[in-house]
């Protein structure tokens, strides 16, 4: 995505206010402020054409600044069209930065139609007539789109606040009821800090961390639980996940809680998988039964062992070939393979240093070897 790194260096919007202050002072400092009055009638005409020609290029300037930098959402990935639909209308983006793009077009022609009226003032009075009523009018339109402004001014807060997601890269996407583990795992494999705490709904957004396994990276993306529910029924936390699961190639984790301490039984987080199976197909799934701890797998009640059954045997329906096999094992691997890496980190410095003694026989001193003419 090519704007996917630039969501956080949006320049902030000022209001109407603001930027009338701010681009009015601006005229005032970098152009003349004195002409005289036995001055030659094109000499006045100069100055104020001067005038209203600045302030109409700093305001066409400001303008295009915040069209060009927020993003095209029907011409990037669909993820970040579909995230900011959900946090907001996407409908009234577009129509904020069009009525952005409209006042721009406006100001240009008022300092084009000033501009020619200028160039026909007789007198120093009516010169700088001319020159109040173009400026007044430029400030007129922009104090018209000040809802506008403060709208895209919220965007661009929230657009900031979401995580650099990469479409393009090798991902896995970790899902499933609240308060089933998703976000501990996601702070063990990676480095992401992520708040756990033992009540449902605490991951409010999306959470992205970064592993690395056998000199590859890994996106590791946390995304909000999802109750079984109508799609309709569903809240803005929950079709952050949806917008997730519907637009990233990628593996998928689906996180069970067999203890049944996240208080959904395994047979409602069966029916979740089911209601949500369409979005897993080309996709490899693995069925990560979470928390044996509290609850052995033996332990395990025979209807629910069917229904993870019936689970494990849709989940290899959505990939093509061994897909899935090769990649719980790559999983498992991955999992290890930081667990040991971060309790290696923990122990002292004498018990990680390992002096090693080559045992190759080609390696043991040789003795010396002598010509026989010498």
């Amino acid at each position: 995505m090519t704007r996917r790194n630039n969501l956080k260096n949006i320049t902030p919007v000022p209001s109407a206010k603001e930027f009338i202050d701010i681009l009015l002072s601006r005229t005032q400092r970098q152009t003349p402020t004195v002409v005289h009055k036995g001055s030659k009638i094109c000499v006045i005409r100069g100055f104020y054409i001067r005038k209203v020609k600045f302030t109409q290029r700093n305001f066409h300037e400001k303008l295009s600044t915040i069209i060009d930098e927020f993003p095209r959402i029907d011409h990037d990935h669909p993820l970040y069209g579909d995230l900011l639909h959900v946090l907001y209308n996407k409908e009234h983006y577009k129509l904020a930065l069009g009525q952005v793009n409209t006042a721009r077009n406006l100001v240009t022609k008022i300092g084009k139609d000033y501009g020619k009226l200028l160039k026909y003032g007789d007198s120093l009075y009516r010169n700088k007539s001319l020159k109040v009523a173009a400026l007044g009018r430029m400030c007129t339109v922009i104090r018209s789109i000040s809802h506008s402004l403060a709208y895209l001014e919220q965007v661009r807060q929230h657009m900031a606040r979401l995580p650099s997601i990469d479409p393009n890269t090798r991902t896995l996407l970790v899902c499933g009821y609240p308060n089933v583990g998703k976000s501990s795992f996601l702070n063990r494999v990676t480095r992401a800090n992520v708040d756990v705490q033992p009540y449902p709904f605490t991951t409010k957004s999306l959470f992205v961390g970064h592993t690395y396994f056998k000199y590859l990276r890994y996106q590791v993306i946390d995304t909000p639980g999802i109750l079984d529910r109508p799609f309709e029924d569903r809240n803005i936390i929950e079709m952050c996940s949806i917008t997730a699961l519907a637009h990233l190639r990628a593996a998928v984790l689906f996180f069970l809680d067999i203890s049944g301490s996240c208080g959904y039984s395994i047979a409602q987080q069966a029916a979740l998988f089911h209601s949500v199976k369409s979005l897993f197909m080309n996709k490899p799934l693995v069925i990560v039964c979470n928390k044996t701890d509290l609850m052995p797998m033996e332990n395990v009640s025979a209807e629910d062992k069917k229904l993870i059954a019936e689970m494990k045997a849709e989940a290899l329906k959505t990939a093509i070939g061994t897909l899935p096999h090769e990649f719980n094992n790559g999983f498992c691997d991955v999992f290890r393979h930081q667990t040991s890496l971060r309790n290696y980190n923990d122990q002292p410095l004498q018990i990680r240093t390992f002096l090693y003694h080559p045992t190759n026989p080609d390696w043991e001193i040789l003795p010396h070897h002598y010509p026989p003419k010498l």
